[in-house]
């Protein structure tokens, strides 16, 4: 995984908001790819969250791989 791939989160991150499954884009790269920061945004292109994520938490993106929404609800 690098700068500008985008990733699906294998974790839910509650701290942050996200959960499993949701899709972001690697923003950066950490030690050798040990850990990302990650941009999670809505399907409108509003930011969700910029979030530090070690690499075992992530996975890229494949062609089998299908968008699925789910609504936020404010806090």
């Amino acid at each position: 995984m690098k700068e500008l791939d985008r990733v699906i989160l294998l974790t839910d991150l509650p701290a942050d908001g996200l959960a499993r499954g949701d899709v972001g884009t690697i923003v950066h790269a950490y030690k050798d790819g040990e850990a990302f920061e990650v941009e999670f945004f809505t399907l409108n292109g509003r930011t969700l969250a910029v979030a530090t994520v070690e690499a075992a938490h992530l996975r890229p993106v494949n062609d089998h791989d299908v968008v699925h929404t789910r609504e936020l609800h404010p806090a």
